[in-house]
C-alpha cells in the first residue's frame, strides 16, 4: 500500500485563487472547499487508498509563542479563513482522516504521519503532497517522497538535493540561515541559497561549521564572509531553524489501517446538497464501489 499525506492548507489557499467564486445555500464562500474536495476525490479514483488530510485551523501556532515575527492569519482574506472548518468538516463527511491543527501546524502533523507510516513495513512509499520547502526535510530516499501535485513531479531524496545543495536533514539549517518569507523569518545576513548549499553540503549543520574559518575545508574557504555573519547571529540561527523543523511527535493516527479510505459518510449527501455538488456524492459512491 502507498500512504498519500495531503496539504489541506496548501490546496485550500490554492483553489481559492484558481477557481471561481462560489456560495452555498446559505451564501457562504465554499469555492475553494468544492474544488480540494474534488481534487482529493480525483486522487481516490486514481488509487489512492490510505489518506490523511492535515490543515491549519488556527494559522497562529507555539511558533509565535517563539518568535513574534512568525506568520499569523493577519491579511488572510476572511473569505479564505472561513473555509477551513467547512472543508475539515466535509472532508471527514467524505470519510478522509483529518487532522485540524491549533497548536502545531499542518506541515507538522504531515511530517508526523510521514515518519510514523514509514515504520510500518507495509508501506511501500509515502507521499507527502505539498511543494512546500519545508516538507524536503521529511524525505528519505525514494520511499518518503514530496509530489507536487499541480506540476506531477515527485521529488525523492536526490530531487532534494538537486533543489537545495543540501540533504533533506539539512533543510531546517537551511532555511535558518536563507530565511523563509512564507513564514516570516529572515534567515541570516549576507547568506543566500548558493553559499547555504555551499557551506551546508561539506557541514550539514551548524554546529558542525568550524567557528575558525581557518579551519574550514578549502572547498568552503572562500565561504569565509558567511561565518563572520552566521556567528554574529548565532542564537538568532538556532531560533530559526527551530521554527524550519518540524516536529514528529504530532498525535496522528495509531496504525495506518485508520488512513484507509471506505466511502463517504452517510452526512456527506447532505453537504454536498448544502454546496450545489451533487457530483461530488456520485462520484464517491462510484469510487467506492470500483475500490
Amino acid at each position: 500500500m502507498d500512504v498519500h499525506l495531503i496539504d489541506g492548507t496548501y490546496e485550500l489557499f490554492r483553489h481559492f485563487f484558481a477557481v471561481p467564486s462560489a456560495k452555498d445555500v446559505h451564501g457562504q464562500e465554499i469555492g475553494a472547499v468544492r474544488g480540494v474536495l474534488a481534487s482529493v476525490l480525483s486522487m481516490i479514483e486514481g488509487g489512492a487508498t490510505h489518506i490523511g488530510v492535515a490543515t491549519d485551523h488556527v494559522v497562529e501556532s507555539f511558533r509565535n509563542d517563539l518568535y513574534p515575527g512568525y506568520k499569523t492569519s493577519e491579511g488572510v482574506d476572511p473569505e479564505l479563513l472561513s473555509q477551513f472548518p467547512i472543508l475539515e468538516q466535509a472532508l471527514e463527511a467524505m470519510g478522509v482522516v483529518v487532522w485540524a491543527m491549533v497548536e502545531f501546524e499542518a506541515d507538522d502533523a504531515m511530517a508526523s504521519a510521514a515518519a510514523k507510516a514509514a515504520q510500518d513495513e507495509r508501506v511501500g512509499r509515502v507521499f507527502i503532497c505539498t511543494p512546500d520547502k519545508d516538507l524536503s526535510q521529511c524525505v528519505v530516499g525514494t520511499r518518503v517522497v514530496q509530489l507536487d501535485r499541480r506540476k506531477e513531479m515527485v521529488r525523492d531524496e536526490a530531487g532534494v538535493v538537486e533543489r537545495f545543495g543540501v540533504k533533506p536533514e539539512s533543510i531546517p539549517d537551511y532555511l535558518a540561515v536563507v530565511g523563509d518569507s512564507a513564514d516570516g523569518f529572515p534567515g541570516v545576513a549576507g547568506w543566500g541559497a548558493k553559499g547555504a548549499a555551499l557551506v551546508l553540503s561539506r557541514y550539514p549543520h551548524l554546529e558542525d561549521i568550524p567557528k575558525d574559518w581557518r579551519e574550514w575545508d578549502s572547498s568552503v574557504r572562500r565561504a569565509r564572509p558567511l561565518a563572520e555573519s552566521l556567528f554574529a547571529a548565532w542564537e538568532e540561527a538556532l531560533l530559526f531553524r527551530r521554527l524550519a523543523t518540524l516536529r514528529l511527535d504530532v498525535p496522528v493516527f495509531g496504525t495506518v489501517e485508520e488512513l484507509r479510505w471506505t466511502g463517504a459518510r452517510a452526512g456527506f449527501e447532505e453537504w454536498c446538497r448544502r454546496m450545489k455538488g451533487p457530483n461530488l456524492v456520485r462520484r464517491a459512491a462510484a469510487a467506492k464501489v470500483s475500490g
